[in-house]
C-alpha cells in the first residue's frame, strides 16, 4: 500500500533548482488536478505552464515529456523521437513508482530527479519563464525556461498535437 505524499513541494526539486543556479518561484494554490486548472489558479496563461507526461517505450525504457497545458502529447511522434516501435502512456501505478515523493500526475519537469530523459515539445521553447507543477496539486513552480532547459538536459521535438477547443458543432 502506498503511503500518502505531503502536499507541499518536491524537496528534492527545489534543491535541484538551487544546486542548478535555476532562478524560481514558489506558488501555493487551490488543489488542483489538471494543467490548464493549475495555470487559471496561478494567473498565467496556460501555454506557458507546462504539464508533465511519463511515456514507457516498448523496449522498456521510459520518459517525461512536456507540453504546453492545453495540448495533448503524439504517440505517434514521440515514437519517432524516442526511435521505438510503440510508446503508450504510463499508468498512475507506474509513475508512482518512478516519481517517488510525487503526488500522481504532479510529477516535475525535472527528469534527472527520477532518473528519467525530458523531453519538450518545441511550443514549450516560445516563453522566456514556465511553469510545472512541483509534486504537489497545491504547489507549482515558474522558472526562468532557458536556465532550467539547460540544466535538465532538455532535448526539444515535435511532441504534441494542439488540442481542439472549439465547440462539437464547429468541428465538422
Amino acid at each position: 500500500m502506498a503511503t500518502a505524499v505531503p502536499a507541499q513541494p518536491h524537496a528534492g526539486l527545489l534543491d535541484w533548482l538551487r544546486d542548478h543556479h535555476v532562478e524560481h518561484e514558489v506558488h501555493e494554490h487551490l488543489e488542483t488536478f489538471t494543467a490548464t486548472g493549475t495555470a487559471r489558479s496561478e494567473g498565467v496563461d496556460a501555454r506557458s505552464f507546462a504539464k508533465v507526461v511519463g511515456v514507457a517505450a516498448n523496449e522498456g525504457k521510459h520518459a517525461l515529456i512536456l507540453v504546453d497545458a492545453p495540448d495533448h502529447v503524439d504517440l505517434s511522434k514521440a515514437r519517432d523521437v524516442l526511435g521505438s516501435g510503440d510508446v503508450r502512456l504510463l499508468t498512475e501505478a507506474e509513475l508512482a513508482a518512478l516519481t517517488p515523493g510525487c503526488e500522481p500526475g504532479a510529477m516535475p519537469a525535472v527528469g534527472a530527479l527520477f532518473g528519467l530523459p525530458m523531453y519538450a515539445d518545441w511550443a514549450v521553447k516560445d516563453d522566456a519563464e514556465i511553469s510545472f507543477n512541483a509534486g504537489s496539486h497545491r504547489y507549482s513552480v515558474r522558472v526562468d525556461r532557458a536556465a532550467w532547459e539547460h540544466a535538465a538536459a532538455v532535448q526539444y521535438a515535435d511532441l504534441a498535437s494542439a488540442a481542439d477547443d472549439r465547440p462539437v458543432w464547429a468541428l465538422s
